[in-house]
Parts: C-alpha cells; sequence; structure tokens
C-alpha cells in the first residue's frame, strides 16, 4: 500500500446530535456496549462449557458471538470518544487504517457466516436423516475458515482501495468511525474508480450473501409447510425465527448505505448505529430469549456456580 499523504491524523466528527444529549447518549450507548460484551461473552461460556450445546448450529452461534463482541470493540468506544470531544475524537493514520480493516473483516464474516448457518438450518430441517453426517464436525470448521479467510480477503481489498490514495488536504471524517465512504471525501485524487470497485465489492458480498440466504429459506419454508403436525412445524420455525431477525437488522442498514445512489451523511451515520451497535447487541437478546436450550444452559450453569459457591 503505498501512499503520499500528508495527513497524519484524522478527526472523527461522530454522531449527528444535539450537545445538550452528550451525557444521555454516552450513557445509553456504554450500557449496551457493557451487555454487548457481556451477553456474547456469556453466549461463548454456555456452549463451551455445555456438552448438549456441542452441535453444528451452536458452534456457528459461537462464532457469531465472538465476532460480535469484537465488531461492536471496533466502533463503539471511539463512539463514546467523540461525545466526550466537543471538537471530535482523534485517531491516528495507522490506526484509522487498522479500524477500517478490522470493521470490514469483521464485518463481511459475519456477512458469510450468517450464509453459513442459514445452509444450516436448510439441511437440519430438509435432510434431518443425512445432517450429523453432512454437517461433520470437519465440514463445520471448514466452513468456519472459509468465512473468515474470506472475510479477510474482503477487507483487504477495500483498505488497499480506500488508503493507497493521497489524502493532504481536510481529515475531518464525518463519521464515528473510519468507513470508506467519507474517507473518500477527504482525498486530493480522483475517486470515482474506487467508488465504483468498492460499491461492486460488497455488491456482490452482500447481495450475494442475502441471495444465497433467501434461496436456503424459501426451501426451509417449502420442507416446513410438508411436516404433518402444527407442533413440528412451529418448532422447525423457531429454529430459524432468531437468525432470520439477526440478518434483517444486519443486512437492511448495509444495503441502505453501501448500496443506494447518493450518500447522504448525517442519516448514512444515524442508520450505520442499527448494525454496528444493535445488532451485536441482538445476538445474545434473541438467542437466549427465544432458544430454550441456551435458556437451559444458562439456568445450569447459575447452579453450578451457585453450588461451587455455597460449598
Amino acid at each position: 500500500m503505498t501512499n503520499m499523504s500528508l495527513v497524519t491524523t484524522f478527526i472523527l466528527t461522530g454522531l449527528p446530535h444535539s450537545p445538550e444529549l452528550d451525557t444521555l447518549l454516552f450513557g445509553i450507548f456504554l450500557v449496551i456496549y457493557a451487555l454487548t460484551v457481556v451477553g456474547n461473552l456469556l453466549i461463548l461460556l454456555v456452549i463451551t462449557v455445555d456438552p448438549h450445546l456441542h452441535t453444528p448450529m451452536y458452534y456457528f452461534l459461537s462464532n457469531l458471538s465472538f465476532i460480535d463482541m469484537w465488531f461492536s470493540t471496533v466502533t463503539v468506544p471511539k463512539m463514546l470518544m467523540t461525545l466526550v470531544s466537543p471538537e471530535g475524537s482523534p485517531i491516528s493514520f495507522p490506526g484509522c487504517v487498522a479500524q477500517l480493516y478490522s470493521f470490514h473483516f469483521l464485518g463481511s464474516t459475519e456477512c458469510f457466516l450468517y450464509t453459513v448457518m442459514s445452509y444450516d438450518r436448510f439441511l437440519a430441517i430438509s435432510y434431518p436423516l443425512r445432517y450429523a453426517s453432512v454437517m461433520s464436525g470437519r465440514t463445520c470448521a471448514l466452513l468456519a475458515t472459509t468465512t473468515w479467510l474470506s472475510g479477510s480477503v474482503h477487507s483487504a481489498v477495500q483498505t488497499t482501495l480506500t488508503f493507497r490514495l493521497p489524502f493532504c488536504g481536510p481529515n475531518q471524517i464525518q463519521h464515528y468511525f473510519c468507513d470508506a465512504p467519507p474517507i473518500l471525501k477527504l482525498t486530493c485524487a480522483d475517486t470515482s474508480a474506487n467508488e465504483v470497485v468498492i460499491f461492486v465489492n460488497i455488491g456482490v458480498v452482500a447481495l450475494g450473501c442475502f441471495f444465497l440466504i433467501v434461496l436456503s429459506y424459501v426451501s426451509i419454508i417449502h420442507s416446513i409447510l410438508k411436516i404433518h403436525t402444527s407442533e413440528g412445524r412451529w418448532r422447525a420455525f423457531q429454529t430459524c425465527a432468531s437468525h432470520c431477525t439477526v440478518v434483517l437488522c444486519f443486512f437492511v442498514p448495509c444495503v441502505f448505505i453501501y448500496l443506494r445512489p447518493g450518500s447522504k451523511e448525517a442519516m448514512d451515520r444515524i442508520v450505520a448505529v442499527f448494525y454496528t451497535v444493535m445488532t451485536p447487541l441482538l445476538t445474545p437478546v434473541v438467542y437466549t430469549l427465544r432458544n430454550k436450550e441456551v435458556k437451559k444452559a444458562l439456568l445450569t450453569l447459575k447452579d453450578k456456580v451457585a453450588y461451587s459457591q455455597s460449598k
């Protein structure tokens, strides 16, 4: 990555809001961030210690919780800094590069992982007798590794395209984290080719994954309708409802920001809150409130902790 940039530090301006709301927003986002980290750590702990949850579905869920915990960590602390710094939060040039790479790495990996999770549910519901043999431990590990490697390649392309350009003018990023669209507006070079390549790159990943997820769920619904008992249909539907919820909350804001013509900075920053702050919190909330197995494992873990403390 070659760069003749004269800029050594960027300034993140944060969310558009009234200064009187700084303390309130800081408190709200701090609580959400704490709940996100604790909730996802708890899911990781429960899945690790409970042998009943050592299945493909929960293996992928543990990957998702790990990603969400760090995905939130990449963006929210900097957002909090902008709320306590009226003039904006500074971030070094290398720090901005690292943040953009980490953001797109974790985000695209999560995108690929949602696709793998929908494929897992498709196999479990449509081919229950073959599921155990097809979705073996080796296959799960291979699919998970592929998502992480694909995410790293996608992010490397985004980061290289963004920071290979010179930055020799303004350094205020109209956002609360380093992302490609607002950063490209600060370059002192023609960015049209970069914007097209980034648009196509994100479009292929986001729309491709979303199409495969929709295709999986069309097949899943077709299989559910073949189940004779209403109880069986409801049980099959419940196993997919949590995944559908987080998928929609993740993909809809991403498509709105990256795959629409034109850009409104204030609106983009507000919409970005949904998938950088709210979606990572949804994983522990949705998968604990709607999932009986996870709730049972949590209660078992609580009883074990209480018993060990009473001894």
